[in-house]
């Protein structure tokens, strides 16, 4: 092989495994996130939006600039109460659309610093994980809506902007 075919095929290669992670870093789809503004005073509140992976992974963490504490949460009717508490992972079936919405799995934002106002942008970063453990994360721009927003208030906003924001770990 001459010199310049070998400098193609490398440059070839080194192309297709970029574009490869690349293209795994597009893959999950995350929807419609949004963050339900607080009160003064207030210390948590919830995060929601829809999230499709393209193979079987978990929602394995969240982490963001604007509380201390995120946590997946899930909301629960048991003996005729309504519980939340802390998930761990969330599964996230091949393919298929999982909601974190009021009254369901969630994220808490918890121990606010601050006075979360509709209109801002909390920024989010989702750490999902693959079935040989392989993790990686997403990172979401979630706006804010009123205190009494439920999760149709808006149309919906692709948060993740494919392309922007996945990052393998």
């Amino acid at each position: 092989m001459h010199a310049t075919q070998r400098i193609a095929t490398s440059s070839l290669l080194a192309f297709s495994a970029l574009f490869s992670w690349a293209a795994h870093g597009q893959t999950v789809s995350i929807q419609d996130a949004w963050v339900r503004a607080t009160v003064p005073q207030q210390k948590a509140t919830g995060a929601f939006m829809k999230i499709t992976a393209p193979q079987p992974m978990k929602l394995v963490g969240v982490r963001t600039p604007a509380a201390p504490i995120a946590e997946i949460h899930e909301m629960k009717l048991e003996d005729n109460v309504m519980r939340m508490r802390p998930a761990g992972a969330l599964e996230l079936p091949a393919g298929k659309a999982v909601e974190l919405k009021p009254g369901g799995y969630h994220v808490m934002l918890m121990d606010l610093p601050k006075e979360v106002k509709a209109g801002e942008t909390v920024p989010l970063q989702l750490v999902l994980e693959t079935a040989d453990g392989k993790r990686q994360t997403v990172d979401v721009q979630a706006p804010v809506r009123a205190v009494n927003a439920s999760a149709g208030a808006a149309p919906a906003h692709d948060a993740a902007h494919a392309g922007h924001g996945a990052h393998k770990r």
